[in-house]
């Protein structure tokens, strides 16, 4: 019995020790990383939707994926929950948006129905339906970034998208995967979107919902052609309910303590100079947003950031301590460097508008805008992201002994001197300021 039991266990450590080995040797071993542009693009009768493609390694590992929606004017897309949490950046335009924030609806003035502007991140828990409207005067850009390994979804890392109304994934849709992805890949994109009802059989719908079954049918968007973005017909007119001032005082406050999911803040604008946690006049600023500021985060687990560089500034060579980050170039360029564990750049090149960069936790990043500057939006896989610097006045290397430094990179004690003090900065350094540029 004895014999057995120990086969057994040497079995099973044998099992896990492979799996661990396969983990080991699988898509997280990551030697090389790539600024991203979309991979294919839904469209539809009031927007398009384009989607980086998730099954990408760096994707995969760090657990996320990103899609960016462009809607029309008087576009809306359509009610949808996710299967994980969502953080939203509203890159250009305005618009309303509504979200199912409690289970007692008596009629639409206790709807969740709030305005937002460029520069507004919104936090999105997992399955909680909502829609966008645009309602202004432009296009409207929204990137949604999809924490798939978060602790809310228990499925697998793959986004899926539930619509509540309208026919996505239909046969006009379906092409255009197949056209630009291959129908086995076209395949698995599609399991993104699709109308929840639309799996349901009509009669059983109409008793649910206590309506006739043409109007079952029409919940089912079956010859619905319009996509997941559509044009309304008329201008929506929403009612939002009236907040007395101390209402607005007690949002002003914001400590916490008293929020609740269906009271609690899911919005705040990173774009306001004024708000900047960094600040250096010659090159650029950078603002967080986090658990601290807007505490919805802390069960999201999710936190962001707004960077902007003038040109040539550099952002200090830094790591995150404790998340994966996902970066979204909203303006202008920069040179970004990314070294691994081995001391090797697994990124060294361009980020430009529009593109995507995935920095792995713990891995050295700097970046350098271009002569056009450089601006972006961060999204990390932590409510508290710790950022830890390798220059300026707060960084490792400024934590370190002088007779530390001299020796460990065989330098005087003037030199090591320098390099510990010669950056009196925080975070964002202007090139000019560098004693090399003198």
């Amino acid at each position: 019995m004895g014999k057995i039991s120990l086969s057994v266990l040497s079995f099973l450590l044998l099992l896990g020790l492979g799996y661990a080995i396969r983990e080991q040797q699988g898509e997280c071993q990551i030697s090389n990383i790539d600024a991203r542009e979309p991979s294919y693009t839904v469209r539809s009768e009031g927007g398009q939707t384009e989607f980086w493609d998730n099954q990408n390694n760096e994707f995969r590992c760090a657990g996320v994926s990103i899609r960016r929606h462009i809607i029309q004017q008087r576009g809306l897309l359509l009610p949808v929950y996710h299967n994980a949490p969502v953080l939203v950046y509203v890159v250009q335009g305005r618009g309303t948006y509504g979200e199912e924030r409690s289970q007692r609806f008596r009629d639409d003035r206790h709807q969740k129905v709030e305005e937002f502007q460029q520069g507004d991140v919104i936090a999105v828990r997992a399955g909680d339906a909502h829609w966008v409207y645009n309602d202004g005067d432009q296009e409207l850009v929204v990137v949604v970034f999809h924490h798939n390994s978060n602790y809310a979804n228990q499925l697998d890392q793959n986004p899926r998208s539930f619509f509540l109304a309208g026919n996505p994934g239909n046969e006009q849709e379906e092409e255009q995967y197949r056209r630009l992805r291959g129908s086995k890949r076209g395949q698995e994109a599609q399991s993104e979107l699709g109308n929840v009802f639309r799996g349901f059989d009509d009669e059983l719908l109409a008793e649910a919902f206590g309506v006739d079954v043409e109007t079952a049918r029409k919940l089912r968007g079956q010859n619905d052609q319009r996509g997941h973005i559509i044009r309304a017909e008329k201008s929506i007119q929403l009612i939002q309910p009236h907040r007395s001032r101390q209402e607005q005082e007690q949002e002003r406050r914001h400590n916490g303590l008293e929020e609740t999911f269906c009271s609690a803040r899911v919005k705040e604008n990173l774009d306001r100079p004024s708000r900047a946690d960094f600040y250096n006049p010659r090159a650029g600023r950078f603002s967080t947003l986090n658990s601290f500021n807007l505490p919805i985060l802390r069960f999201l687990q999710l936190s962001a950031a707004r960077g902007v560089l003038h040109r040539n500034a550099i952002f200090s060579p830094h790591w995150y301590t404790n998340a994966h980050t996902l970066i979204y170039a909203t303006r202008g360029a920069s040179r970004v460097q990314i070294v691994n564990h081995r001391g090797h750049a697994v990124f060294d090149g361009q980020l430009r508008q529009g593109q995507v960069l995935v920095v792995p936790q713990n891995f050295a990043v700097v970046k350098q805008a271009a002569d056009q500057g450089f601006e972006w939006v961060a999204f990390n896989t932590n409510d508290n992201a710790a950022i830890n610097t390798l220059s300026g006045r707060t960084s490792a290397i400024r934590g370190l002994p002088v007779d530390v430094v001299a020796n460990a990179y065989q330098l005087s004690r003037e030199e090591a001197q320098r390099i510990k003090f010669s950056r009196q900065e925080t975070l964002i350094f202007n090139a000019d300021d560098s004693p090399l540029s003198a």
